[in-house]
């Protein structure tokens, strides 16, 4: 039996100037997320059509300052527009240091930066850095503090009788006593629990197809028992 919820976007939260829009977050389909402030404006998870979506409500000056993207996983759904934002990014002459923070082994993005460096490096006006994240350290970006936390994301074998661990990751942003946790994709972890209880905002994925708890995607009643630990929540990757 498939969930009952379903979600309508986009998703907005706004709290002194601190600042996030959820274009969409559909399993198999694209997750888009930008978070700004004052001083930051940063991407999370670029899915297909990230780039429509930004252009949408952001001038190409204002797309310009992107500084960082934060990837949770390398699923298309997760970064299935990476590759068109480096290539805008370029094309509009961008000439400020991306960040690009992903889970150590995460492949696919290594490899879309290798691809895409290999293509356009002759004519490429600003540095892309590939940020490897293996532990749960806090670090700043202008007047954001991020802490990575790692989740548990899996994926079914091909003959879909083990399942097999993603890395992956959790980021919780703060800003001025503000703080937004998301999940990105994940069963149930003491981490994401963890992370969430007394967040301003809890951004939790719910993608599990029923009721029955496993240890793939987070079930309707999981993901809604987190974000109630949080002062408001918000139930993402929800199965249309």
């Amino acid at each position: 039996m498939k969930n009952k919820f379903t979600q309508k976007y986009p998703l907005v939260w706004n709290k002194k100037k601190f600042f996030i829009k959820i274009f969409c977050s559909i399993p198999n389909i694209a997750t888009g997320i930008i978070i700004t402030t004052e001083k930051s404006t940063f991407i999370v998870d670029p899915g297909d059509g990230i780039l429509r979506d930004l252009n949408k409500d952001y001038s190409p000056i204002e797309i310009l300052n992107i500084s960082d993207i934060f990837i949770s996983h390398g699923h298309h759904d997760h970064v299935g527009g990476v590759w068109s934002l480096l290539t805008y990014l370029s094309v509009m002459k961008k000439k400020t240091p991306l960040n690009i923070y992903y889970p150590k082994g995460c492949l696919e993005i290594e490899s879309i930066y290798k691809a895409f460096h290999e293509v356009y490096s002759d004519e490429l006006k600003y540095k892309i850095t590939l940020k490897e994240i293996s532990n749960s350290r806090s670090f700043k970006k202008k007047d954001v503090t991020i802490k990575p936390f790692k989740v548990n994301h899996r994926e079914l074998s091909e003959d879909g009788t083990n399942t097999f661990e993603v890395p992956s990751l959790g980021f919780k942003f703060t800003h001025e006593n503000k703080s937004i946790c998301y999940g990105g994709d994940t069963a149930y972890c003491k981490n994401l629990v963890d992370m969430s209880k007394d967040s301003d905002l809890a951004i939790i994925e719910a993608g599990a197809e029923g009721k029955e708890k496993n240890d793939l995607h987070l079930t309707i009643e999981q993901a809604i028992e987190i974000g109630k630990t949080a002062k408001e929540y918000f139930l993402v990757h929800v199965p249309e």
